[in-house]
């Protein structure tokens, strides 16, 4: 297979844009100040009695606008838009799975409305019994879903809530979005985490600056999956978060530090998650199932996936991650690692691997080289696995915040990957993908 790199052409562009955000910078902040200043950043979370409203990960609103409230309820409607260009290099080109088997590679080279969020949160009859009504629709792949969660926070000790919420494997499920560095998740995140569906769970702050969440789940995800093709098993998850130094890491603990920290913000974690999982199909048919993807980005429940002419029914998805991040005067700083193991395997005839071992690691930085407007990052993240793929991303770009704030981004993200482990419509990846990637998008967050 050949190892394709960036072409000249691809570098030339993202150098010019990179140029064009950081030139246009002076012009369209004079224009602000004659227009009398920007508005106020919206993007904060809502709280509720007191505690943020953080566990629900997508499904968070930020401080929205407040259409009523009363001593009996309120509703606050808050909105979240992307529009973006994604283009994948080289346009055609192959990849070889772990049993030597040619496939081709997707290749994309969109312009959409990507993603589409509203929400409809408030309290109902006392303010600590909160509700939240979602609406969310992904342009790309023409979804659109309307769901919901409930939470009820008795005190700072214990809450509990029960609706569509994530499975609790990393970190960037728990509240964060979209304060990313770009509008998506790294490689190694994509590939190994696990994603929402229905549960209950159990939240609290039991000490000073250290937070819990214990989750059970109807699945690993239940996106695509309906209640008639379900199982009889949850998901289990549970994480820990620490923040030692101030107490806090900023709006929704995401990255960049444009909250400017004049005294270093720290924030310390661990997840883990267990599940067994399905096809969630009849034999004969494509798998439902989607989420768990091996290190070659094939789905082990298709067919031949492990063994020719050989079809996974189930098997038992186990994930552990520790996170570590900072922040300091414009600088921040995130990593993460992931143990992730695919075991308990029953298939319709014998297959060679008992237990597939994935470990994943990122590191990400990010520098507001122009203070609250301009930010600049790069990002490394790997997988060891036991096909011995040992894919890799390396990429980075540039956010720009035309108010000063969060509530609207400008974005230049760039990915060079080899043999790409992670598969989805919503994110940058496509499955054996060797080459290079330019994202340009611009998102709202109200």
């Amino acid at each position: 297979m050949r190892d394709f790199r960036p072409t000249k052409r691809a570098l030339r562009l993202c150098q010019w844009l990179t140029a064009a955000a950081i030139l246009g910078f002076p012009v369209m902040a004079r224009a602000q100040d004659e227009a009398g200043g920007p508005p106020p950043d919206t993007t904060g979370t809502l709280p509720a009695s007191g505690y943020a409203n953080t566990i629900a990960g997508e499904f968070t609103p930020a401080r929205g606008f407040d259409i009523i409230k009363t001593n009996r309820g309120s509703l606050n409607i808050s909105v979240y838009g992307l529009f973006r260009s994604l283009t994948q290099f080289p346009a055609n080109q192959t990849y070889t799975d772990h049993l030597g088997r040619e496939r081709t590679v997707a290749t994309r080279n969109d312009i959409n409305w990507h993603r589409t969020f509203a929400w409809f949160t408030g309290f109902f009859y006392d303010p600590r019994f909160r509700y939240n009504i979602s609406l969310w629709s992904l342009g790309t792949t023409e979804q659109t879903l309307l769901f919901g969660n409930l939470q009820y926070r008795a005190n700072r000790y214990v809450g509990f809530g029960v609706g569509v919420a994530p499975n609790l494997t990393n970190r960037s499920l728990q509240g964060s979005w979209p304060f990313w560095a770009g509008s998506d998740r790294q490689m190694v995140e994509e590939a190994l985490r696990g994603g929402f569906a229905s549960g209950f769970w159990v939240t609290g702050d039991p000490a000073s600056r250290f937070s819990y969440t214990a989750s059970i789940n109807r699945s690993l995800s239940q996106l695509g999956i309906k209640s008639s093709q379900d199982n009889r098993d949850y998901s289990y998850s549970a994480s820990v978060k620490w923040m030692p130094t101030t107490g806090e890491f900023g709006p929704r603990g995401g990255l960049g530090d444009l909250e400017h920290h004049e005294r270093l913000a720290t924030q310390f974690g661990a997840s883990a998650c267990t599940a067994k999982e399905g096809r969630y199909a009849p034999l004969g048919t494509p798998p439902n199932a989607a989420q768990i993807k091996l290190s070659d980005g094939v789905n082990p429940f298709d067919l031949g996936a492990l063994a020719d002419t050989v079809t996974v029914t189930t098997l038992t998805y186990s994930a552990m991650s520790i996170d570590a991040g900072f922040k300091y005067r414009g600088f921040s700083f995130q990593s993460e690692y992931t143990y992730r193991q695919l075991s308990n395997f029953i298939a319709t005839g014998p297959i060679p691997n008992q237990t597939i071992i994935d470990q994943g690691f990122f590191v990400q930085g990010m520098h507001m080289v122009v203070p609250k407007y301009l930010g600049v990052y790069a990002t490394y993240g790997s997988i060891k696995d036991d096909f011995k793929r040992y894919p890799y991303e390396i990429s980075g770009g540039t956010s720009y915040y035309p108010f000063g704030n969060r509530s609207w981004r400008l974005n230049l993200h760039l990915i060079y990957v080899k043999d790409c482990p992670a598969s989805s419509s919503f994110g940058y990846y496509t499955a054996g993908q060797t080459g290079t990637t330019i994202s340009i998008g611009t998102d709202i967050l109200l």
